[in-house]
């Protein structure tokens, strides 16, 4: 009797063990399966016949097609920022690099399966009609943005100057959809500003200077020491660098931008990829003659890319003791990903996230943003206002019942930088006087 309990009990551990091992084989084969070139790619040759032989319209389709259709999904699926490019749409990528387009001035981007504005450009259409950063965009000229993805959206919203588009514009703030129609234009902004959105560089109380950075061009570093210099001749002591509602640019001139306020040789921003490739480190070249004023960087949710990319640089080389910039505002966008352009045999182009941005200290900026030192909250229409009274003849522009309370906007972000620059500016007198107490 106990023999035969015995066996049966190792019967049941040795079935339990060929099931469990049975289903982990087939497990491991499975995920084999899925990770195996060939059997993949001929159920896609399968599916590509299929569709030439049964599909209403085959005839219709030619190979090339149905290839650069499957393309397109595909690379849709890893990332918003992925995509493949037919020739003529890598020639008009290759155009745009050059110089100037034709649009509505709004750079979008996919947040949460949505066409999401990250900012408005100062001086352009979208501006001027009133979108604001985090605007959804829920059509194009009628047709619905639920599943069009970044590139097309783009295509869209450009054309020739003096042609209109109309967009849908859902506002969470308000919960109001709103058509807009606006008429395009040649996108050509200055990218360096003062705060009455001019190139004249008033000084305020304090000797604070303040600049704007619009978005980062290729004279953007270069126009910035322009008026860093403007400021210190008429005796600037301290700097307020705006960055709110900056979508970023161009990646050299974020590093150009950084060193006007480093040492020689300062790390600004690195980069990594897959594995430990498309590892890159960019150092600035310093600021030469330019002085070490105090610095104070203004971030909010419009402040993506280029603009993180300064932000979180100047903010980790406070860390580092090396200058002395102070990030306030709000949590920036967090767009920090490296999109490389790989040409194909056909004349056509992928475009592949490979890498992702990092700040000095190793942070990574992608899908996280830059935290400010000092967070101070403004709504989108304060901010708004704010913008309006500041552009020339903004306030001009507005129905009568509004004029009034642009004129009376405050701009909270910007006080406290003005506070925190003047409490830096007394604790420097304050510590550079003689010690009055003799010793005894």
């Amino acid at each position: 009797m106990k023999r035969r309990f015995l066996y049966g009990v190792l019967l049941a551990a040795l079935a339990i063990n060929l099931f469990f091992g049975a289903e982990a084989y087939f497990s491991n084969v499975q995920a084999a399966e899925k990770d195996e070139a060939y059997p993949n790619l001929k159920l896609f040759g399968v599916v590509l016949d299929r569709i030439r032989q049964e599909y209403v319209d085959g005839d219709k389709l030619s190979y090339q097609d149905l290839i650069h259709g499957a393309l397109k999904g595909m690379l849709s699926t890893l990332d918003p920022h992925s995509e493949f490019m037919e020739p003529a749409k890598y020639d008009d990528l290759k155009k745009d690099t050059q110089g100037e387009f034709g649009g509505v001035g709004i750079v979008v981007s996919i947040k949460d399966n949505s066409l999401i504005v990250v900012s408005p450009m100062e001086d352009t259409p979208g501006f001027k009609a009133g979108i604001l950063t985090g605007d959804r965009i829920v059509k194009i000229d009628g047709r619905s943005t639920e599943r069009m993805v970044l590139p097309e959206a783009v295509k869209r919203l450009r054309g020739a100057p003096g042609t209109d588009v109309t967009l849908t514009i859902f506002r969470a703030s308000s919960s109001l959809t709103t058509n807009f129609t606006l008429t395009r234009a040649q996108i050509k902004v200055d990218t360096v500003k003062d705060i009455n959105g001019r190139r004249e560089f008033p000084l305020s109380e304090g000797n604070v200077s303040y600049v704007r950075l619009t978005q980062f061009g290729e004279q953007t570093a270069s126009d910035l020491e322009d008026a860093m210099r403007k400021a210190v001749s008429k005796g600037a002591e301290s700097l307020v660098l705006d960055l709110r509602d900056n979508p970023g640019g161009l990646l050299d001139q974020a590093v150009h931008v950084c060193e006007k306020f480093l040492p020689p040789g300062q790390l600004v921003v690195s980069t990594e990829g897959r594995d430990g490739k498309q590892k890159a480190m960019y150092h600035g070249k310093g600021r030469g003659k330019l002085p070490a004023l105090p610095v104070v960087v203004l971030v909010n949710n419009g402040s993506a890319s280029a603009s993180e990319i300064v932000a979180g640089c100047l903010q980790d080389c406070t860390v580092l003791g090396v200058c002395k910039a102070i990030i306030i505002g709000e949590q920036t966008f967090g767009k920090g990903s490296v999109q490389s352009i790989l040409p194909l045999q056909d004349g056509s182009a992928l475009r592949l996230t490979t890498a992702k941005y990092y700040t000095p200290s190793h942070k990574v900026i992608h899908e996280h943003g830059i935290t400010p030192d000092i967070t101070v909250p403004m709504t989108d229409e304060d901010m708004r206002d704010v913008q309006l009274k500041r552009t020339p003849g903004g306030i001009e522009s507005l129905p009568e019942p509004d004029q009034e309370r642009v004129r009376q906007a405050r701009d909270a972000q910007l006080d406290r930088a003005l506070d925190v620059l003047k409490g830096i500016a007394l604790y420097t007198k304050r510590a550079a006087k003689p010690d009055k107490v003799a010793a005894k």
